[in-house]
């Protein structure tokens, strides 16, 4: 034991850490410092590299989120009876029983004021609010059939991401990095970017480990500036003086493991040792400059800057070196119509091109780089938006649409996903689902089952009994499946 340690072991940890000024992203992203109890084995590396269930179609994935909900029919989901019917008040038959986030008494029916066209030779109907995504029509699936049990932002978030409405459960990505671990030595199995700087609505618990060991969780990386903070060394520390307090750290983590054998300790002891050499790779694959300027205007990327092209760019970078599941955020995209810039018009139109050209251009980059065969992209919102004007702005000139839960569109490509096909139908008026239906949970089934799980079977036992991403239903939808 180096004699530095002896000197530290009247210490507790946590006195340690206040006084070393060690930094190392808050010596592991301070996340880790939290106490929660959860049941699971003792492992060397959590993050060592595991064999799923059965052979893969995906060996990553790129969840891109548009944080706020898309209005689906205006960019996937054509609706020629909705335009007939524009302006008309809604039947009854589609109110009853119905509660809505904002709007009350009868609503008008709103038509989309955004053209639309079929697309490539699969003939995929996309408005033109999103052309940039015409280019790769024959690389993706949409499904139009998706369906929701929440109809506000937070819970429906968290329903997505971790089957459950409410805070506590272990999010999608930890389930992938729990199963399947990670490719990359030197650098998070599981890395989060927000390129709007508004975080989403459900909050950290998009990308939590719930009570799985918290190695599982998202690492919420910057695209601009210090990839994670304090990750540098502070004035006056070198690497080697680090190397010695790491050291240190260890033979206490070692101690306090062998006296209690909590998990959260060797999830510590590994984390440390993540974000020592996080030090020189991370800073690396962050910076985009290093891309040439076609890829850089392909995507609309620019160095320096925090956004959602830049971050599509990193993305690609990151599942290059490894990292098992990289989630983008991207905020503004609930469109209400209580502005010009939530218009189904004009708004929608601005958002959706800058947006859909960075999509486009990570499938097409991935595709070329020949990743996308085994990167599974996920391109979607919370829920959808109502057939119907929102009723706080139906008297007002800007177009909007309420949140809307029964039916709504999601894409998907890459990793064992059809390649230019349309999955499921809403009814003529967009109000429900009428063919093939895919519930928030077939969609989580849909996604282990390209990873390689059987969902019903990737489980942790937490307080007595086994719990699950799906729980406790879902199937997988073989229609998407190539």
């Amino acid at each position: 034991m180096h004699p530095r340690t002896e000197r530290l072991l009247h210490q507790t940890r946590r006195n340690f850490l206040h006084t070393s000024s060690l930094g190392l992203g808050a010596l592991a992203l301070s996340s880790l410092l939290n106490d929660g109890r959860a049941e699971g084995p003792k492992v060397e590396n959590p993050l060592a590299p595991k064999d799923p269930h059965f052979a893969a179609s995906a060996k990553r994935v790129i969840y891109l989120h548009m944080s706020g909900a898309p209005p689906h029919l205006d960019l996937f989901d054509y609706k020629p009876a909705l335009q007939k019917h524009d302006g008309q008040e809604c039947p009854d038959e589609y109110l009853k029983g119905k509660r809505f986030a904002f709007t009350s008494g009868v609503p008008k029916l709103l038509g989309t004021r955004q053209p639309f066209k079929q697309h490539g030779k699969s003939g995929i109907w996309m408005s033109d609010a999103i052309k940039p995504l015409h280019a790769v029509a024959d690389d993706v699936t949409v499904i139009r059939s998706m369906k929701t049990d929440e109809f506000n932002h937070a819970p429906a978030e968290l329903l997505l991401y971790t089957g459950f409405a409410r805070q506590g459960r272990p999010s999608l990505g930890a389930w992938t990095c729990y199963g399947l671990g990670s490719e990359s030595a030197n650098l998070p199995g599981f890395v989060v970017l927000i390129s709007s700087g508004v975080q989403p609505s459900g909050g950290q618990g998009c990308w939590g480990s719930g009570f799985l060991p918290s190695v599982f969780q998202g690492v919420q990386c910057r695209s601009k500036g210090e990839p994670v903070l304090y990750l540098s060394d502070p004035p006056g520390l070198d690497r080697d003086m680090r190397r010695l307090g790491l050291d240190a750290m260890k033979d206490l983590n070692e101690l306090q493991e062998a006296e209690l054998g909590h998990p959260e300790t060797r999830t510590r002891i590994s984390q440390y040792e993540l974000a020592f050499r996080m030090q020189l790779s991370a800073s690396e694959v962050m910076d985009i400059s290093k891309e040439s300027q076609k890829v850089l205007d392909a995507y609309g990327a620019k160095p320096g800057a925090g956004s959602f092209a830049n971050n599509c760019l990193l993305a690609r970078r990151l599942v290059e070196q490894g990292v098992r599941y990289v989630q983008l955020f991207d905020w503004g995209w609930d469109f209400h119509g209580t502005n010009p810039n939530e218009d189904i018009r004009d708004g929608l139109t601005k958002k959706g091109t800058v947006t859909a050209q960075a999509v486009a251009a990570l499938i097409s980059d991935l595709k070329s780089r020949d990743l996308l065969k085994d990167t599974l992209v996920v391109w979607g919102g919370e829920f959808g938006r109502t057939p119907f004007r929102e009723g706080r702005t139906a008297g007002g000139k800007v177009l909007g649409r309420d949140h809307y839960p029964d039916a709504f569109s999601l894409m998907l490509a890459g990793g064992g996903i059809k390649a230019g096909h349309t999955h499921g139908e809403s009814d003529e008026l967009g109000f429900k689902v009428v063919r093939d239906e895919v519930h928030i949970h077939d969609l989580q089934a849909t996604l282990m089952h390209c990873l390689g799980f059987d969902h019903t079977r990737l489980t942790y036992r937490f307080q007595g009994r086994d719990y699950r991403l799906t729980d406790v239903h879902g199937n997988v939808v073989k229609g998407v499946l190539a």
